[in-house]
């Protein structure tokens, strides 16, 4: 976890509390890829919805992203502890399966950019759950940078606008609401990022993924093949093998890979550094929305500039 063994003063003081090392080169080039890539998943989904359904999107994300990686996931099935199993499910479903429905879901009403910028909650529910159930240390910094992160995110979700097109009034304001999907799954994510610090830390990050894919991979892909019109709308629908592949890249890239990288990162940094990501996340995702017609505006700026700020208040805390 963030906080390291307590260390004993010389003139027998009480036990202080080490403050965590310094994030590495190496950690912070890990937290800017995995923005870019993230950042990017949003236009994906996006894309990927214009054929299928947010069902359809989440189960086709998972089942991906698992037979990719089910190769490593068999390699290290023998070698990991049956005790970390329960670890390894708990941050599957959490972390990764219900989010996938989650994202999806809220993106058939709000703007991918938007959808983006609320993914910075993330680093408030590490803090959140970190702090209520696996020690997590608290500072008066840290908490003034996840205040303002928040402040950011509700300027650019409430006062930016926040639909996507056609699916709302002007402004979007009824589309808020949908946001309330990706509260609930950064809260997921929150958790999942303290499971993985707390309890599977020892285990090589490629295994860690390629295992929680596994357990989770196999309903995901009975629930698509038989649940599901997947394969008809794959069969007769035009476009729809050019939105699966947008899934399938959101599958490789920002499932598969990224939670690779992102499981190395928590284990080799601290859980509330890993998930500070999220606070970069937004600035890629609203440019890609840009790009893609989307509407930016200068909440969208103030809103941006606000979560930058908060980022540097909390890498700066002790």
């Amino acid at each position: 976890m963030p906080t390291t063994p307590t260390a004993t003063a010389p003139t027998a003081s009480p036990a202080a509390i080490v403050p965590p090392p310094a994030p590495t080169a190496t950690a912070w080039v890990l937290l800017l890829v995995l923005a870019g890539i993230w950042g990017t998943s949003f236009i994906l989904m996006k894309k990927g919805l214009v054929v299928f359904s947010a069902l359809e999107l989440g189960a086709t994300r998972v089942s991906v992203a698992a037979l990719l990686l089910l190769p490593f996931a068999l390699r290290h099935l023998g070698q990991v502890n049956r005790e970390k199993f329960k670890w390894l499910l708990l941050s599957g479903v959490v972390g990764t399966l219900l989010p996938a429905f989650l994202f999806a879901y809220a993106e058939t009403r709000l703007a991918s950019g938007l959808a983006g910028v609320l993914n910075a909650l993330t680093a408030v529910f590490t803090l959140v759950v970190g702090a209520a159930f696996f020690s997590q240390k608290l500072t008066g910094l840290r908490v003034l940078g996840i205040a303002l992160g928040l402040v950011g995110t509700l300027v650019l979700m409430l006062l930016g606008g926040s639909a996507a097109a056609g699916t709302a009034p002007a402004g979007g304001a009824g589309n808020a609401w949908y946001g309330l999907f990706i509260v609930a799954a950064t809260l997921g994510y929150g958790v999942s990022v303290n499971v993985i610090k707390r309890h599977l830390s020892d285990i090589p990050a490629l295994a860690v993924t390629g295992l929680l894919l596994l357990f989770i991979g196999g309903p995901a892909l009975a629930f698509l093949l038989v649940g599901t019109d997947f394969l008809g709308k794959l069969a007769t629908m035009p476009g729809a093998w050019t939105a699966f592949g947008y899934i399938a890249l959101l599958a490789t890239m920002s499932t598969a890979v990224a939670m690779v990288l992102f499981n190395r990162l928590i284990q080799t940094s601290t859980a509330l550094f890993a998930a500070s990501n999220t606070y970069l996340i937004p600035v890629v995702a609203l440019a890609w929305g840009v790009l893609d017609g989307e509407e930016f505006n200068l909440w969208h700026l103030l809103g941006m500039v606000i979560i930058l700020v908060s980022v540097a208040i909390i890498h700066r805390a002790n």
